[in-house]
């Protein structure tokens, strides 16, 4: 059975053109630094984000984590919200790894404010921890864009008091083409930034870590540290070098296909939608106003070739990409409609 999985951008299969230029990559040991093809997608990548140089990782969590252990020494303090992904889905790797500790603030839907910010910068006192690390996180987790203006505020903070910021950047081609402007204008706001090219751009594997050239040479030694010096990782680089020079560019379908489903959704009666966080191409809904017995759905879905998540904390997201057509959003529409209605 074919399924039409709406679980995460990340199921995303490599297109037949990736197929083809990953069979005909020219490859190196890229430990070596001898790999052509990650030479040019490295290169490619730090130029197109605005950045000196870059680095390619094998995830997303692992470049979040890298920049950590880059930027950090042990016992630093980091500043970030407390839904963002460093804190909420990767698995603590921060107080493992980098040996940091995080101090979270409470975000407005993944916006942080200047101020408080401000407020939690550690002065110099020989009991406290030193702020290490400033993170922001645009695309947000939750689906939704930060506005330019607060990231050019923080980022101003962090450059007064000489403390670096971070941006976890996996859907960063999401948020600059929601917001209409040339990632650039995102990335320049932050000293480093992480950005997948699996999460909805079809590459099988891997992110991109960038930062000035002295930050990249020694998170380069920080990457074979944590076990990710591949060797002829250009077979997935010729992938993740048609991601960022063609399937970025195709992004805004998927947006106008999340608004698609969830207005679709919203005529279902008991569906709740939040349509006001459909800002890339995520939906996320409940059905508690339904009757419905949501426990079991993810099963019965799957027996008719749709494959979701169950609910977190009451609420259902639903998640559009490149292989999800508007035919197949008129299938699972109807399917869960009918179901629904039983």
């Amino acid at each position: 059975m074919k399924f039409i999985d709406l679980r995460s951008d990340t199921v995303t299969m490599p297109t037949d053109k990736m197929r083809e230029e990953m069979f005909k990559a020219v490859v190196g040991d890229d430990v070596y630094g001898d790999d052509p093809t990650i030479v040019e997608l490295e290169e490619y990548a730090a130029k197109l984000v605005g950045k000196e140089a870059a680095l390619f990782v094998p995830s997303g969590t692992f470049g979040n984590q890298l920049a950590l252990l880059t930027h950090c020494k042990r016992g630093d303090e980091v500043i970030l919200g407390d839904d963002c992904h460093i804190v909420a889905h990767e698995v603590g790797g921060a107080s493992v790894i980098a040996g940091v500790q995080l101090r979270t603030l409470q975000s407005n839907k993944g916006i942080l404010n200047p101020e408080e910010i401000k407020s939690k910068i550690r002065e110099e006192d020989i009991h406290y921890p030193e702020t290490g690390l400033i993170c922001i996180e645009n695309a947000h987790s939750n689906g939704r864009v930060i506005p330019l203006e607060n990231m050019k505020k923080i980022y101003k903070i962090g450059q007064k008091y000489n403390i670096p910021v971070h941006l976890d950047g996996a859907r960063i081609f999401n948020a600059a083409t929601h917001l209409g402007v040339d990632v650039k204008e995102v990335t320049k706001n932050c000293d480093s930034v992480m950005f997948c090219l699996s999460k909805g751009l079809c590459a099988p594997v891997g992110s991109i870590l960038a930062g000035t050239k002295e930050f990249i040479d020694k998170a380069r030694k920080g990457r074979k540290l944590m076990g990710g010096g591949l060797r002829q990782a250009g077979f997935l680089g010729a992938a993740g070098l048609i991601s960022l020079k063609e399937m970025t560019k195709r992004l805004e379908e998927d947006h106008e296909n999340a608004l698609l489903l969830g207005e679709k959704l919203s005529k279902i009666p008991g569906i709740e939608v939040n349509f006001e966080d459909i800002h890339i191409n995520m939906v996320f809904f409940n059905i508690k106003n339904t009757g419905y017995n949501i426990e079991n759905l993810v099963d019965i879905l799957y027996s008719k070739g749709i494959k979701i998540n169950p609910p977190e904390n009451g609420v259902m997201r639903f998640v559009t990409h490149y292989w999800i057509t508007k035919e197949k959003i008129s299938y699972v529409v109807n399917t869960l409609e009918e179901l629904l209605s039983k």
